[in-house]
């Protein structure tokens, strides 16, 4: 007797170990913790076998597990194949999409690969503070917007959760000064309130050395020793060093959200991005780590 495979569940298990939490697995396809719980162990019954082993702080494949995701992601993707085949039709027209400054390069994939699959749909970058795209997604301006967020207050599509951390340039002791001196992206910056009020909370006085809507002059800032900044760890040069709070008494600051905003009636090509965004930062392995400062 011939047996099928559960698409829906061999799909939520990739998620799951791509990201190594069923916690951000059931943000990502939008479900429960316990869906997804219980998802993952209907596919461990009908296979029978262990797929995760569960280490301290995270899930980790176990040996059939491992075996078994080289197969499911070409089942998954030979279904995806067939399904673009016979059912999709190319994509044209124009796609306004909506971007934070600090994340421009972290969408540079997925911007390659929905331009290389929909080579028929002109793509224009709107770049901004995040208050000012989701009032651009809201009037029309734009079709479908990256945010940021506190993550406690995150609204609609999650696409990853990463700590928001103190950026500093590699042997500065700006840390140190008092008042602390501050190079942000932005005066409407997601992250401005949340540093600001953070630093009144431990009473720490602070100044503005620089404020633009460059993310390359506020790093240039900070190369240079003249000031701090906060950023997205993943959006962290490889030649600056993040702040541990602990070492520096710099205050620990919460986790932000990055966020997919569409609006109510999305277009074909929006919600298509958003598919690109959603595959291409949740599996963005590279991108999990904590940098750690060198602070003697």
């Amino acid at each position: 007797m011939s047996r099928n495979l559960d698409l829906d569940l061999i799909r939520t298990f990739v998620a799951v170990a791509d990201n190594g939490s069923m916690t951000v697995a059931a943000n990502l396809l939008h479900m429960t913790q316990g869906a997804v719980s219980q998802q993952v162990k209907r596919l461990e019954d009908v296979l029978d076998c262990l797929l995760f082993v569960r280490k301290t702080r995270k899930l980790e494949l176990s040996r059939q597990g491992e075996q078994f995701l080289v197969n499911a992601r070409k089942l998954l993707r030979l279904n995806d194949e067939i399904w673009a085949d016979m059912i999709d039709r190319p994509l044209r027209g124009a796609l306004r999409v909506g971007v934070p400054y600090d994340l421009v390069m972290r969408l540079a994939p997925a911007l390659k690969a929905f331009a290389e699959a929909h080579p028929h749909v002109d793509i224009s970058l709107v770049c901004a503070a995040s208050p000012e795209l989701r009032k651009a997604v809201d009037s029309g301006r734009v079709d479908v917007s990256l945010v940021e967020s506190v993550a406690s207050e995150a609204e609609g599509d999650v696409v990853r959760i990463e700590p928001l951390v103190w950026v500093n340039g590699r042997g500065s002791d700006a840390w140190r000064k008092r008042p602390l001196p501050l190079s942000m992206v932005d005066e409407r910056c997601a992250f401005r309130p949340v540093v600001l009020g953070a630093l009144a909370n431990e009473g720490i006085a602070w100044r503005t050395v620089f404020e633009s809507g460059n993310i390359e002059a506020t790093a240039a800032t900070v190369r240079a020793g003249l000031a701090v900044t906060t950023w997205l760890v993943s959006t962290v040069p490889a030649d600056l060093e993040t702040l541990m709070p602990q070492a520096t008494g710099l205050p620990t600051l919460p986790p932000f959200a990055i966020c997919l905003r569409l609006p109510a009636t999305a277009q074909p090509a929006a919600q298509e991005f958003a598919r690109h965004v959603r595959e291409s930062m949740s599996n963005d392995a590279g991108t999990r780590h904590t940098r750690r400062a060198n602070i003697a």
